[in-house]
């Protein structure tokens, strides 16, 4: 890692709405910021060996993905527009079944590829043999909070403790620290009370913790109650699950008492909010969910199911949502938005260091090319990052201080060599 500057740009910090520095400057030593600001900001003796041009660009926070199943970008449109649980269990369920080794590092290296064309630089993935997924975020150069998924009521249940408990151990704090590991029960209708709590005292003994989804459908609700006789967040508030941190992907269907609990919980929520449209889940009280104290990133799910990693749609699709949901155009405003896919998002994996451009944290950042005929003219740069700028305007990425995109070219992996392993590897597994 050598020391850089970053000149010229239009340095938005995310430390607050006015914290915008027009031909601003960065200074990155090894994988911390040490300056962010106005020109000038950067210690007159800092000595950099290399110096990029930020010229006609914005710099920000790179995007968090609080919540995704990576090597399910070899399943993205094989099974569309159906209601999730006959999308799962008469499409997906049944295809994982045949998916192999290579399977998961390809499918995530497609996936590692996808998001950092798109300005991610942070995801947080629940899904198996997680090995080969880590081993794919290692060579990506990505950050990443990876859990193993864990359903309580097959088989397999045993078998998804026992390589949680290893993946753990063997893979938190690896790749320089951009890998953090948690625990990944899938839902409260695939894990019983007890399969639950002994995942909640294997997360305690590990100091890990858990990722898992809340209250995504009516027809998860309705099984909740039937069986518990309450709602799925008082039902795991009951287990004692959000006594650990918790990511809870979805949080659809909420009533005030739930959305209280998990704000004196302090869980954070992973809003997926094109992946909730397409399998017509619902659309998640977000406005609430910040009103009460909430803390809430945004996440994509899987390919399979959105069908792409793409942060920025995410942004613009959560702001316009919860303003037609709430008849309010100022419902959820712009940089709240932008919040969500950075800042917020990096408190939501539990990652203080991300998320923010000052000194102290880690030089997880993004160039995103302003000259274009859509960012122009330039009234209000944070409305133009949720409104109107597209993927495609990312122009380089940096993670953990090494530049892993440059003029829209990944320098850590061949693009042509991923996406063609990644075809034989789909076309295998439905032939």
């Amino acid at each position: 890692m050598a020391n850089m500057i970053i000149r010229g740009a239009t340095v938005l910090t995310m430390e607050d709405h006015d914290s915008v520095f027009p031909d601003g400057e960065i200074a990155v030593a090894g994988d911390t910021i040490i300056a962010a600001g106005p020109r000038g900001c950067v210690p007159r003796n800092f000595k950099a060996y290399r110096v990029i041009d930020g010229s006609g660009m914005v710099a920000l926070p790179g995007f968090v993905n609080c919540h995704t199943h990576a090597a399910m970008t070899l399943l993205r449109s094989y099974a569309d527009d159906m209601p999730l649980m006959k999308w799962l269990s008469e499409k997906i369920w049944p295809l994982e079944e045949k998916l192999q080794l290579e399977d998961f590092y390809w499918g995530t290296k497609l996936c590692c590829l996808e998001m950092i064309k798109s300005g991610t630089t942070t995801f947080a993935d629940m899904y198996f043999e997680m090995g080969q997924v880590a081993l794919a975020v290692e060579a990506s150069g990505m950050r990443a909070c990876l859990s193993r998924g864990m359903i309580g009521v097959g088989t397999n249940a045993q078998r998804a403790i026992d390589e949680s408990v290893s993946f753990v151990r063997e893979w938190n704090g690896r790749a320089g620290g951009r890998i953090k590991t948690m625990f990944g029960p899938h839902a409260p209708y695939t894990c019983p009370p007890e399969y639950l709590k002994e995942v909640i005292g294997l997360a305690g003994q590990h100091g890990a913790g858990i990722h898992i989804h809340v209250s995504e459908t009516k027809d998860e609700l309705q099984q909740i109650k039937e069986s518990y006789g309450t709602t799925p967040v008082r039902h795991l508030d009951a287990t004692g699950l959000f006594d650990l941190p918790v990511l809870a992907a979805h949080c659809v269907h909420l009533d005030q008492g739930d959305i209280e609990i998990l704000a004196a919980k302090k869980v954070g929520v992973a809003h997926c909010p094109e992946s909730n449209m397409k399998l017509a889940s619902g659309i998640s009280p977000v406005t609430r969910l910040l009103a009460a104290g909430v803390t809430v990133g945004l996440g994509t799910d899987g390919a399979a199911s959105n069908n792409n990693l793409d942060m920025m749609e995410e942004m613009r699709s959560a702001a316009l949502l919860q303003k037609v949901a709430t008849e309010d155009p100022m419902a959820l405003p712009s940089f709240e938005a932008l919040k969500m896919a950075t800042c917020a998002g990096a408190q939501v994996l539990g990652l203080p260091d991300v998320g923010v451009l000052r000194p102290g944290m880690k030089a997880d950042l993004i160039l995103v090319d302003f000259r274009r005929p859509h960012l122009c003219p330039r009234h209000d740069l944070i409305a133009h990052m949720v409104y109107a700028a597209q993927s495609a305007d990312v122009d380089t990425v940096i993670i953990n201080g090494e530049v892993v995109m440059e003029g829209r070219m990944v320098l850590t992996m061949d693009e042509e060599e991923v996406m063609r392993k990644a075809q034989e590897c789909a076309f295998r597994i439905i032939s």
